[in-house]
């Protein structure tokens, strides 16, 4: 009996190395994606452009300039004037936002008097007009900082000091691509097996169903394992992601992890006919949930009730929560214990009725 299951097992690798589009998956596919995404999903922002009317022409007026100046996040323009057609500069989008700064603002400066900056924003892309109107004010309350306020505010920020976007959004990449992964390569491998009949032969040879599936699952198992750690080092490389916590941790929940994929491939395939079909099943039940309902990218407090109880049948809403945790707080299992025993749960239930869908199949 342990002779026909390492046989399978066997038989598996050795058709997972000889065939292009299973490597290619597996060595190729995720660090594609990890680029493709790392770069492109961000919430950084970099090189607004931002027209500044100076009608002072004061020192006063200069040194606010030159703190605007002083970062990259806004590139400016300076006008020495008023800006006539304001809507016609966001229509021609040659700025997107106008910072008006009033004739007698260094004489209002220098009396100690509060004073009045009048802020345009093309709000039509609203994320940016926040980051905009929070960007200006900081810039601003940091100019003047040597003058007399009733209150101050120090914000201490924890976690990701300098709130850059990748070390929340990695973390969460490392979710959606092995879930993806897992799930393509379970199922494709199976269904491929059903269009060229081999699993006939299989089936007549003296091996149990159970068999065939362990034997079938077990090396995309440490293939997706290989998968998982290769996004993290990369990842964490490129990206420059520190992880706070135990990479152990991280390799554990990985592993069962995998097994989620693993099982929602494995029930894809036993419903789905030809490749096409199963590649379609697979990239639908996990990419548009996952990255849409995880809290991958938007909140899921913020979604509406229906959403939010759908997210918690979604494996990588639980798996979000715990890598981010560990890369970005530290956490341990004491913290964790939660959603990695909701997960494992989820691995119980869907392995059971992979395996249950996959024995009918077979009789």
């Amino acid at each position: 009996m342990k002779r026909s299951f390492l046989s399978i097992v066997r038989k598996e690798l050795i058709h997972i190395f000889r065939d292009r589009q299973s490597l290619f998956m597996v060595l190729t596919m995720p660090l594609l994606m990890l680029l493709l995404y790392g770069y492109a999903i961000t919430l950084d922002m970099k090189a607004i452009d931002i027209i500044v009317a100076d009608h002072s022409a004061s020192p006063e007026s200069r040194e606010l300039i030159r703190h605007i100046e002083a970062t990259d996040f806004f590139k400016v323009s300076v006008y020495k004037g008023g800006v006539a057609h304001i809507g016609e500069i966001f229509q021609n989008r040659e700025a997107q936002c106008v910072l008006e700064i009033p004739r007698d603002y260094g004489e209002t400066i220098r009396a100690g008097l509060p004073v009045q900056l009048q802020l345009s924003i093309d709000a039509s892309d609203p994320n940016a007009a926040n980051f905009i109107q929070n960007y200006v004010s900081r810039v601003a309350s940091l100019s003047f900082a040597d003058q007399t306020m009733l209150f101050s505010l120090e914000p201490r920020i924890f976690y990701n000091p300098d709130m850059r976007s990748a070390p929340f959004f990695i973390p969460g990449l490392i979710a959606l691509i092995l879930l993806l992964i897992c799930a393509l390569l379970t199922s494709i491998a199976i269904v491929r097996e059903k269009e060229t009949g081999t699993m006939e032969q299989l089936l007549v040879s003296p091996v149990k169903p159970v068999q065939i599936i362990l034997g079938k699952v077990l090396p995309y198992t440490f293939l997706g394992f290989f998968d998982g750690l290769m996004i993290l080092v990369v990842g964490s490389l490129l990206f420059h992601v520190p992880i706070q916590g135990s990479v152990l941790l991280i390799m554990a929940m990985m592993l069962v992890y995998v097994v989620t994929g693993l099982s929602l491939g494995m029930l894809v395939s036993t419903v789905a006919k030809t490749q096409s079909v199963a590649m379609l099943a697979a990239i639908t039940m996990t990419v548009l949930p996952s990255m849409l309902m995880s809290g991958f990218i938007f909140p899921i407090s913020s979604m509406p009730r229906i959403f939010q109880l759908v997210s918690r049948i979604i494996p990588a809403t639980y798996f979000i929560e715990i890598i981010r945790g560990i890369v970005l707080k530290g956490n341990d299992l004491h913290n964790l214990y939660k959603p990695a025993s909701i997960l494992l749960g989820l691995d119980a239930v869907l392995i059971a009725l992979s395996i249950r869908a996959f024995k009918i199949r077979l009789e």
